[in-house]
């Protein structure tokens, strides 16, 4: 059965989790572990996976040292074990410990044991996942589980708008449905909390019916402190259907603006009365030290450079360049500089991003935007949240940023990229073209637009014509805030094909219909 049976130690064998009444958790919830020894009550995670590589992520109950046990077959026959960190209240007792030397193409099962430290020989339960590492192009014969090809999923925007956790749909089930999907790794596109936006135990929809939602203290309120900040991360962890979901599809995630407050930049000083700390730097500071302690993120381990913009090279196909639009970014603003260094991006950011792009030997290059390019995105009246900003013009401000990006891609001659984004909370399909642009010194190019996982939907946005959107294809909801109960739950799939290299997107509503399709050709300039 390997991957797509039901992994041992079910929602990822965790333990119990004591919600407020008169919310109970969803059926099915895991056993508690045994008394007196280290629980992982919160399942296990794999990032950043790659051909060889992998970083698996636990949190435990009490200090405990993470070991981890891997091995090709489920039967744990023959093990490799890791001694990984010991855990603690300094890291609100999470940890990652890297794996290293893992055979490309294949079904990796592993286990997370927590022991004692001060007495290795009491351990808590084992916890169980499993993973692929990326393939290679194999020439000659190929072991039965071996797959040339790689297919992943990517979504954003998790319990935004006051919709939690609905025990009467089973918590958060879109994860379930991608779950089945069986994909390589899921794309995690920003808004994996939403720090600004505290649940309530009911909400009345406009038709009568009353959604509930499962609650907690820290989802009470806007996150401020540090503890406020884990208790929003371990709130969407309360989902079974999560837990399983991490268990066995690993993850690729960055950062927008919800895991810290709407629509932030540095240097901002709130005006919300919601707030006590109205200086954004110090709730960043909180949030950035949360977001890394609950997702394995190679570049934030201990040692590394702390960027949460980075290069994941998924094998030979396929090369994951996450962004991140929000740490180095300027103020929000009209958007109509003539001149704009920083951008969304920073001086820093986009050097790097032109240098690894020119390094990519990969057929695909996908680009991880937290935010799309040419939809206006308003913050306020006046001012504008992301690159575009309403003017169909030459470009101007942040879009002065991305004119030099797809200049640097079409004169180094740089293939196979498209941008994958979510945010706006509806679904839809870009195709950027020069001969439709103001500006017109790029290659044509594709972006898609997904999510939300568990939010509210919205109407669609404008285009901004600077440079050159078609948009092919669009399903967005006709009023503000639509509850998951009325659906508008997206998410979308990317299927590369390991001998042609064609890649497949599919843009899909929860429920499991397939929205919009659309195959790209490798190497070839202008689709």
């Amino acid at each position: 059965m390997g991957r797509r049976s039901l992994l041992r130690g079910g929602a990822a064998a965790s333990a119990a989790l004591a919600l407020p009444a008169p919310v109970t958790l969803l059926a099915g919830a895991p056993a508690q572990a045994l008394s007196g020894r280290p629980a992982a009550n919160w399942g296990v995670q794999v990032g950043d996976v790659t051909t060889s590589s992998g970083l698996v992520w636990v949190r435990s109950d009490r200090p405990a040292r993470m070991i981890v046990e891997t091995s090709p077959t489920e039967s744990f026959r023959a093990v490799r074990r890791c001694v990984g960190p010991v855990v603690g209240p300094g890291t609100d007792f999470t940890g990652t410990t890297a794996l290293r030397g893992l055979p490309p193409g294949e079904q990796v099962h592993y286990r997370v044991v927590l022991a004692d430290p001060d007495d290795p020989r009491r351990t808590g339960e084992p916890v169980y996942g499993t993973f692929r590492t990326a393939p290679v192009r194999r020439t000659g014969r190929r072991t039965a589980d071996a797959r040339t090809g790689v297919r992943f999923l990517w979504s954003g925007d998790l319990a935004g708008q006051g919709w939690g956790m609905n025990p009467d749909r089973g918590g958060f089930p879109i994860f379930e449905e991608m779950r089945r999907r069986d994909p390589d790794f899921f794309l995690f596109s920003g808004d994996t909390i939403y720090a600004d936006g505290p649940i309530a135990p009911s909400v009345t929809l406009p038709d009568g019916r009353i959604w509930r939602n499962v609650t907690t203290e820290e989802k009470s309120k806007v996150a401020e402190t540090l503890a406020e900040y884990r208790g929003n991360f371990r709130y969407n962890l309360l989902s079974e259907e999560l837990r399983r979901f991490n268990a066995q599809v690993p993850a690729i995630v960055q950062w927008d603006d919800h895991e810290v407050v709407n629509n932030w930049y540095p240097g901002e000083i709130l005006d919300d009365a919601r707030y006590t700390e109205k200086r954004v730097d110090v709730l960043a500071a909180h949030a950035r030290q949360a977001f890394t302690e609950y997702f394995p993120v190679s570049t934030l381990r201990p040692g590394r450079d702390g960027r949460i913009h980075r290069v994941v090279r998924h094998g030979p196909l396929l090369d994951v360049f996450v962004l991140d639009m929000r740490t180095y970014r300027n103020q929000n603003s009209p958007g109509r500089q003539p001149q704009d260094t920083q951008g969304v991006l920073g001086a820093d950011q986009l050097a790097w991003l032109k240098r690894e792009l020119a390094r990519s030997r990969a057929v695909w290059k996908v680009i991880a935007s937290d935010l799309p390019l040419g939809l206006v995105v308003a913050d306020g009246a006046v001012n504008f949240e992301a690159v575009a900003q309403s003017d169909p013009g030459a470009p101007l401000g942040r879009e002065l940023q991305i004119a030099e990006l797809l200049r640097f891609i079409k004169h180094r001659r740089i293939t196979g990229t498209l941008w994958l984004t979510a945010d706006v909370h509806y679904t839809s399909a870009q195709h950027y073209d020069p001969a439709r642009a103001a500006f017109q010194d790029f290659e044509p190019f594709w972006e898609f637009v997904s999510g939300p996982l568990n939010a509210g939907g919205f109407p669609a946005v404008k285009l901004d014509g600077t440079f050159g959107p078609q948009q092919v294809f669009v399903k967005a909801p006709t009023r503000a805030n639509v509850s998951p109960l009325e659906g508008g739950q997206y998410y979308g799939e990317v299927d590369i094909d390991g001998h042609s290299g064609e890649l497949t997107v599919h843009l899909r509503e929860e429920g499991g219909a397939v929205l919009f399709t659309t195959v790209l050709q490798p190497g070839r300039v202008g689709q």
